[in-house]
């Protein structure tokens, strides 16, 4: 963990405590296991002082729960107390495996759902967290983030109704528009992105990558992720390319008008590992046609990397693609809902996010600048330059 002198320096704001909701339960384990880690391992005499009471122990989590009445009616039941606690609560609003019944019938929870969970909690806990932040690693709305026409703003809606509510820091990963957290220029807004883990993940499953700019290249697949893709190349030292969508602006489809084809820009890729990267994969369909043109334009492999696999189509597009051999490797992270059934496909691979949200939990906890886990260009750089040396690395 980056930084330790910084935090064993630092008081924290409150004892740590955190909810993961029923939505994140399995990744507030992995987290909540890190950080009993990290402080286990950070023992010093001040540690004993009464200052630090409840900063080391086996167990951040506290039980919680949002039960149901029969009529789909909910509530937000806390099991420990919070007093005095900084508090972190975890939510994804993207787990749609989850159900409760509604005069009988089965209901799967929607992200509306998750989100009047986390509202029920909040209400439980104000008033005696010390401080209230929450971790919702999709943005909820967050593709409805501007206003275009007679549209509601339902992101920014959402912001401004958690502060009102007393939530005092906002943590998010890869936001469709970090621009939304104007909605609350009083609130902590912090957005992060994951190329440190992708390129983990991708170094540790593809052992035969050459990252130059002779023989790799980092592609946006569309406008809106050109930012990540120029970073991302910037680092690797690779160039760059991107996608527009070209759209039939005289037809809308589902509130939106269609693509009619995928432009490309950029310098020749034949014989070239391509990385494409955005924020996420929705049903795939605009994700597979990119990589598609990019195989019959002579690349030599195709990997796709995206911050939230949704797959809200299924996986059988990308089954089809893969036999088809229209990409090699799909990397997305744990911060959302994954399908069981996408372990066991050959192609994916997942880039665990749960030790960096732990760094995250650990270093707001002390209010230490958070510019020591925002930018990974250094901790990318060191694990680039031991695996073209073909050394051991674990940073």
């Amino acid at each position: 963990m980056p930084n330790l002198r910084e935090l064993e320096n630092a008081l924290p704001v409150g004892p740590l405590k955190i909810i993961a909701m029923d939505s994140a339960a399995e990744l507030g384990k992995r987290v909540n296991d890190y950080l009993v880690t990290f402080r286990q391992n950070m023992k010093k005499d001040i540690h004993k002082d009464p200052t630090f009471h409840g900063y080391i122990e086996d167990n951040y989590l506290i039980k919680a729960e949002c039960p149901r009445f029969g009529s789909g009616e909910g509530k937000g039941v806390l099991y420990e107390s919070v007093r005095g606690a900084d508090l972190f609560i975890i939510v994804d609003v993207c787990n749609h495996s989850l159900t409760y019944s509604v005069n009988g019938y089965t209901n799967y929870k929607s992200p509306d759902d998750h989100y009047q969970d986390l509202k029920r909690m909040i209400a439980a806990t104000n008033g005696k967290a010390h401080r209230i932040n929450v971790v919702m690693p999709f943005l909820y709305e967050g593709r409805q983030h501007r206003r275009t026409g007679r549209e509601s703003l339902d992101c920014a809606y959402a912001l401004s109704e958690l502060a009102d509510m007393g939530v005092t820091n906002f943590i998010t990963f890869d936001a469709h528009d970090p621009r939304v957290q104007n909605a609350t220029p009083l609130c902590g807004f912090d957005n992060f992105t994951p190329p440190y883990q992708f390129m983990r993940a991708l170094l540790d499953n593809v052992p035969d990558l050459i990252i130059d700019k002779d023989h790799m290249v980092v592609i946006s697949p569309d406008e809106g992720a050109l930012d990540r893709a120029v970073y991302f190349a910037n680092v690797l030292k690779v160039n760059t390319g991107m996608f527009y969508k070209r759209r039939d602006y005289t037809t809308i489809v589902n509130g939106k008008n269609p693509i009619v084809a995928h432009e490309f820009l950029g310098d020749n890729i034949e014989g070239k590992d391509v990385i494409i990267i955005d924020d996420m994969i929705s049903s795939g369909g605009s994700m597979l046609d990119t990589a598609k043109q990019l195989k019959e334009m002579k690349a030599k492999r195709v990997f796709i990397c995206c911050t939230f696999g949704l797959f809200t189509e299924g996986l059988s597009a990308f089954d089809k693609a893969y036999e088809q051999g229209y990409f090699d490797k799909v990397i997305t992270t744990n911060l959302t809902y994954l399908p069981p059934e996408l372990s066991e496909r050959e192609y994916y691979i997942t880039a665990d996010m749960s030790k960096f949200l732990a760094s995250i939990i650990d270093f707001m906890n002390h209010d230490v600048s958070m510019t020591n886990v925002m930018t990974p260009t250094e901790k990318i750089n060191e694990v680039l330059k031991k695996y073209n040396n073909r050394e051991e690395y674990n940073i």
